[in-house]
C-alpha cells in the first residue's frame, strides 16, 4: 500500500505531464446520490474510468464558504456530514482518502491573489465525499478542499483559479463541486425524484451551456447581467462560483463536453462540464 510520506512527495519535484488533467465541475445535488446508484453517481464512476488517474484531487466545494481563502492541510481529513433529515445510512458514510499536506502548501503559494490559510479543523464535505467517493472508492488517492472565500465577488475568484493552472500540469484533479441552476426556495417538492425543469431553469442551463461552448466566460462572471431568469438560477451564489473556478483554469487547447444534463425538481440542474 501507498504510504503518506509516499504521497507528499510528488509535488515539487513532479514533472509535467503533457497532456494536461482534466478539470470537472460536477452538479453534485442531493447528499443521497454519494450513496445510491442513481444515473448520476454511475457518470461519476464512468468519468474517473475516462481519465487520467490523479496524482490527487482538488475540490472546490460549495459547502465551504468562508471569510478569506483556507485549504484542507491535514494528513487524514475528516468526512464531514453537514446536512440533516437524511437516512442514517448517509450518516454512517465514511470516504477515508488522506489529504496531502504538502501540495496544500504548495496550492497556497501559488495562489498569489489571496493569502491562504492551512486549515486543519474541516474536512471533506457532502460537496466532495458524495461525488469522490463513486470516482476513487478505494480511497487511495490524496483529497483536498480549498474554501471559497464569501466576501469576494464572481470575478476574484475566476481569476484565482487562473492560478492553479499549474497543477493541472502535475497531474492534480481539480473539480468545482456544485449546481449551475440551484434555487432550493423554488422546488417542486411534489416532483423531487424527476428530471423535471421550470421553463426559466431550462433556458438559464442551455445558456450557461452555450457561453461555456464559446468559451465566452465574462457573460458567465458577470451573471447577475443576464437578466431575471439568471437571478432565479442564482439566488445566492455558493454553488455556482465552483463552475469559474473549473472554467478559470481551462487551457486554450481544451475540449469542452457536458455530462449528467438533467434538471431535477423544477429549479436544480445536474449539468456537469468535462474540459479536456
Amino acid at each position: 500500500m501507498t504510504t503518506l510520506s509516499a504521497f507528499n512527495q510528488f509535488t515539487r519535484d513532479l514533472p509535467e505531464q503533457d497532456p494536461l488533467m482534466p478539470v470537472l465541475f460536477i452538479g453534485h445535488g442531493s447528499p443521497m446520490n454519494g450513496i445510491q446508484d442513481t444515473e448520476f453517481s454511475r457518470r461519476w464512476t464512468k468519468m474517473a474510468k475516462e481519465i487520467p488517474v490523479p496524482k490527487a484531487v482538488l475540490v472546490v466545494s460549495a459547502h465551504w464558504f468562508t471569510r478569506g481563502t483556507k485549504i484542507t492541510a491535514m494528513d487524514f481529513p475528516k468526512t464531514i456530514h453537514d446536512f440533516g433529515g437524511f437516512p442514517q445510512e448517509l450518516f454512517d458514510v465514511q470516504y477515508p482518502a488522506p489529504g496531502h499536506p504538502v501540495l496544500a502548501q504548495e496550492t497556497a503559494e501559488l495562489l498569489h491573489s489571496a493569502k491562504v490559510e492551512l486549515d486543519h479543523d474541516w474536512g471533506l464535505d457532502h460537496g466532495t465525499w458524495t461525488v469522490v467517493r463513486h470516482m476513487y472508492p478505494q480511497a487511495d488517492i490524496p483529497v483536498l478542499q480549498l474554501s471559497i472565500d464569501y466576501t469576494k465577488g464572481p470575478q476574484y475568484h475566476y481569476d484565482l483559479a487562473k492560478e492553479l493552472y499549474s497543477l493541472r500540469k502535475k497531474g492534480v484533479l481539480i473539480i468545482g463541486s456544485g449546481n449551475m441552476v440551484h434555487n432550493l426556495r423554488m422546488v417542486a417538492w411534489n416532483r423531487l425524484e424527476e428530471s423535471y425543469g421550470y421553463d426559466w431553469a431550462l433556458q438559464m442551463n442551455d445558456r450557461f451551456k452555450q457561453l461555456i461552448s464559446e468559451g465566452h466566460h465574462d457573460p458567465l462572471i458577470r451573471y447577475e447581467k443576464l437578466g431575471r431568469e439568471a437571478l432565479l438560477a442564482i439566488p445566492t451564489p455558493e454553488h455556482y462560483l465552483p463552475l469559474l473556478y473549473t472554467l478559470g483554469v481551462k487551457g486554450a487547447k481544451d475540449s469542452v463536453s457536458f455530462f449528467n444534463d438533467k434538471a431535477m425538481a423544477g429549479s436544480l440542474t445536474m449539468t456537469s462540464v468535462r474540459l479536456g
